[in-house]
């Protein structure tokens, strides 16, 4: 177990979409964006007053600009994955690989920047619970944070908390279907687990995105042999 832990921390995932499920999972739904405004009291109903209307006009413009940005982010990082699919030697997808993980690890805000930097600190003194209730704010904070998802889940590992870590699992990939980290996560829960058939599966479709994973590669190869010889 402690081998497993400590080769989670480096890695952490879930199959992906279409994958029979590896256990159980209670699926987190998605922190409600507010009340629905038919709900709210009705006011201004005429035409907005100037410094209203200023308001307005800047609160547009800011949610274009970050829409924006989000979108670009986006069309780097989707480059980014068609290069590291197709990099030619190891030392080229590790490249790519770090572009990719750090620009998936920018949450676009101070705060929740310092909550992870906190939860890391927990996580490496092994205060769980700590880290879990850190980690609980940055995604009520910003619930489409991949990397808040993945870290928690990670957490939840760490605490052989499975079921939570692979329902934290499913809701990166269904913001980031090809998380390897966390197809990697998955498949030493599935290996936790003695499952190993689900867990070779989801190891072969991390390597479809990143084919460049030595030791998981191995790990796979020597796995699927040995589920070879037992079936002889």
């Amino acid at each position: 177990m402690k081998k497993l832990a400590s080769l989670l921390i480096l890695s952490l995932a879930l199959a992906a979409p279409g994958f029979p499920a590896a256990a159980e999972t209670v699926v987190v739904p998605r922190p409600d964006a507010g009340a629905d405004s038919t709900d709210m009291p009705q006011r201004n109903v005429g035409a907005p007053d100037k410094p209203a209307a200023d308001a307005m006009e800047k609160g547009d413009r800011k949610d274009r600009e970050t829409a924006s940005a989000a979108a670009r982010k986006a069309e780097r990082i989707d480059a980014l994955f068609g290069r590291l699919a197709n990099a030619r030697n190891d030392r080229q997808a590790k490249r790519i690989a770090r572009h990719i993980m750090r620009r998936m690890a920018q949450s676009g805000s101070d705060t929740v920047d310092l909550l992870m930097r906190q939860a890391a600190v927990s996580m490496k003194a092994k205060d769980y619970a700590k880290a879990l209730d850190i980690l609980d704010g940055v995604i009520r904070l910003h619930p489409d944070y991949v990397e808040g998802w993945n870290r928690r889940a990670t957490v939840y590992f760490l605490a052989e908390k499975y079921g939570e870590s692979l329902a934290d699992i499913e809701q990166v990939l269904r913001r980031e279907p090809r998380h390897w980290g966390a197809l990697a996560g998955m498949s030493m829960i599935l290996l936790a687990l003695d499952r190993e058939e689900d867990a070779v599966a989801v190891m072969d479709r991390a390597l479809e995105i990143h084919p460049h994973l030595e030791d998981m590669k191995k790990r796979r190869d020597r796995i699927a042999l040995e589920l070879s010889g037992a079936e002889i």
